[in-house]
């Protein structure tokens, strides 16, 4: 007897796993090439534990308690404020919701619309300028759109200062546009003499790191593009050289990355969540509208009265070395959380690598929180210094950064990049090694989604491939970012649709009967639930959120497709 299992599944992509904005340009051309089905098969030997998802409490609401008082803020001399909790909090409870004090272009922005952050010129042929200042725009609406025509239009209208258009046009913008580096820090200004109640109350303290940023080359960058631009081109000399360069170290420690409705970056300055110290484990998730770029900041786990509430500053998939390189650089700080402090991260071994030399042998650092530590094998007598690892996780990672940069859109090569790079690097990376865990997370989003791989066209093969890749991701993601985390959510979301494919594919070959079929129907739905439990409380106008409203709709037909059997 064939039944009728009706699997209802969103092809809308989440956003990218990538920190970095997608640059503006199109993907050079690749000759197309279908996936070896062999390198599924390869993929397949690691031992996975099961089931994956958690029965953690559904979020509660707190009536009559209102979000201002689940935290304090306190301080010390050791890492400034710092937020605690002041009750305790449940898993998915909203803490805090904050509107942007300003919001503006990335630094080493692509070239934009100075309102929508839309890349720009929108068409090689259509080049529009704001009709007042002469600086890109989309067009009127984005011209007169309050955060462009009340901020720097009127300070270049003043000066007289147009945008280089040739300069943008002719020359290569892979690495920022210099003149618009500007936007962003004259747009703090502004504010901070408009709203000087909330610029004195919750900007001006906020952490700068001017000792440490004035001997970095990024200091001199900015004075010659934002410094001097601001005080001698554009006569804003009412701001002194060292306010100007803070507003610069505030941007650059304390801003969160935005998106806007069409998925294009840009950074906000949130003065309440930027208090959370980090930890490269954190206990929070933020979500921001692309709407309104309000931000929402929730537990992912629960905690206890005066347990500290802590965000992640850096890439959650990335490996201790170049986590704490970004931290220091980006941030100023050496990060020494529990997660950096352990050469096994936390028994994930995320930045270990096999031995070349032995069979079973794992290479760890010594020290992981010294750069230049020996690295040495858990079997063998064999060693090596850190330099040498880090020119090889370099080399891998520019290989894993090109495959990423190949957007689903372009189609099966987006696959079959990722798919080469891991088999490539499978015998010299731990099976839960960072780069793989990365590789991983945007497989397990495309199959289903990319042409000539939708998820009615996967044959079984591919379709245990991507629930092995699923499985093999939870068991990171429950370390590094557990309980109620965004990623977590999609990855268990990915996970129900394959298993229930094959679950229907065995039941109409006739390999296993009804009662496994209702197991494997159960397994499924439980993993659903708990995606629906984590994605509804995404933003619903987040491409998350639109996931989380079509899980619902899935739990209710599997449901009724389980009481039916």
């Amino acid at each position: 007897m064939r039944m009728r299992i009706d699997v209802v599944w969103c092809e809308k992509n989440a956003r990218p796993i990538s920190a970095r904005p997608r640059r503006h340009g199109s993907v050079p051309h690749r000759q197309h090439r279908r996936l070896d089905l062999n390198c599924a098969i390869e993929l397949k030997t690691f031992e996975l534990r099961a089931p994956f998802y958690r029965d953690y409490p559904t979020p509660r609401a707190f009536s009559g308690v209102s979000a201002s008082q689940a935290y304090k803020v306190l301080q010390n001399e050791q890492v400034g404020r710092y937020m605690v909790a002041n009750r305790e909090l449940h898993a998915g409870e909203e803490i805090v919701t904050e509107m942007p004090f300003i919001v503006g272009p990335k630094a080493c922005t692509y070239p934009l619309c100075l309102s929508c952050f839309t890349p720009w010129p929108p068409e090689p042929d259509d080049k529009p300028l704001c009709s007042k200042c002469g600086w890109p725009v989309c067009g009127q609406e984005c011209e007169n759109a309050p955060q462009h025509k009340d901020y720097e239009c009127q300070v270049f209208t003043q000066a007289n200062e147009k945008f280089n258009v040739d300069a943008v046009l002719d020359g290569n913008s892979e690495n920022g546009v210099p003149q618009l580096e500007c936007i962003t820090p004259l747009r703090l200004l502004l504010e901070s003499e408009r709203n000087v109640e909330r610029w004195n109350k919750e900007i001006k303290d906020m952490e700068a790191h001017n000792k440490i940023r004035c001997q970095k080359n990024q200091w001199k960058s900015d004075q010659v593009n934002i410094v001097d631009y601001l005080r001698k081109r554009l006569k804003f000399d009412r701001f002194s050289e060292e306010y100007i360069q803070t507003i610069c170290g505030i941007l650059e420690i304390n801003t969160f990355e935005v998106r806007t409705v069409k998925g294009f970056s840009a950074r906000g300055l949130y003065p309440t969540v930027a208090m959370m110290n980090h930890s490269c484990v954190s206990n929070t998730s933020h979500s921001i509208s692309p709407v309104d770029y309000r931000i929402r900041l929730r537990t992912t786990l629960k905690i206890p009265v005066g347990g500290e509430l802590y965000a992640s500053y850096t890439h959650s998939l990335l490996p201790t070395i170049l986590r704490r390189e970004h931290l220091l650089e980006g941030k100023h700080f050496a990060c020494a959380c529990p997660r950096c402090s352990d050469p096994t991260e936390l028994g994930t071994h995320m930045s270990s690598l096999k031995c070349n030399k032995c069979d079973n042998g794992i290479v760890l650092p010594l020290d992981s929180l010294d750069s230049e530590s020996t690295w040495k094998c858990t079997h063998c007598d064999f060693s090596t210094n850190g330099q040498a690892v880090r020119k090889v996780l370099r080399i891998i990672q520019a290989e894993v950064d090109a495959a990423e940069a190949i957007s689903g859109a372009d189609g099966a090569d987006a696959i079959y990049e990722r798919e080469t790079v891991m088999r490539k690097y499978r015998l010299i990376l731990h099976p839960r090694h960072a780069f793989l865990s990365m590789l991983r997370h945007s497989l397990t989003q495309m199959y289903g989604r990319v042409d000539e791989y939708l998820l009615d066209d996967l044959p079984d093969v591919v379709l245990e491939h991507k629930v092995d890749m699923c499985r093999l991701l939870l068991q990171v993601l429950d370390v590094m970012e557990p309980g109620y985390s965004r990623v977590r959510g999609m990855t268990l979301y990915e996970l129900h649709a394959p298993l229930l494919f094959l679950a229907k594919g065995q039941w109409n070959a006739g390999v296993i009967d009804e009662a496994r079929l209702k197991s494997k129907m159960i397994e499924a739905a439980n993993i659903l639930k708990e995606a629906v439990t984590i994605l509804s409380l995404e933003p619903s106008e987040t491409s998350e959120g639109q996931i989380g409203l079509v899980a619902k709709e899935s739990i209710i037909q599997l449901e009724q497709s389980i009481n039916d059997l």
